[in-house]
């Protein structure tokens, strides 16, 4: 019986050890595609806007409102870190879009600013 035990046990760490040697070994392949990122800023005033690029080259960000007039447009270069925020407390109540543009890969986030008793407040909405 013990033997049957060791045995066992013994089976378990070795196969245990294949699959953690054929998982190591495994190649980290980089993304062919631009990966885009929106997150708050510190004390929730705007948007964090952050590309991982694919090609070092550039993006547009536009904010538009509601009837589509575009409020801001920005370039994101390399010498920036691909990485700017938008402080969005400034803006009236109401809905905006926010669009990145990389490598013709277009990312649209509706924007909905609202207050919160005295404090601007929004939400991106996917």
């Amino acid at each position: 019986m013990k033997n049957t035990i060791k045995l066992t046990a013994l089976l378990l760490l070795a196969s245990a050890g294949v699959f953690a040697a054929a998982t190591a070994s495994a190649a980290v392949v980089p993304s062919s595609t631009d990966v885009i990122t929106f997150s708050s800023l510190p004390a929730d005033k705007g948007v964090d806007v952050k590309l991982e690029k694919s090609e070092s080259a550039k993006a547009i960000v536009m904010i538009y409102d509601k009837d589509g007039n575009v409020l801001r447009k920005d370039a994101l270069s390399a010498a920036k870190g691909f990485e700017k925020g938008y402080i969005l407390n400034k803006l009236e109540n109401g809905d905006y879009t926010m669009e990145v543009t990389s490598n013709n890969n277009v990312v649209k986030k509706a924007i909905h600013v609202y207050e919160e008793g005295q404090n601007k407040m929004f939400i991106i909405q996917d």
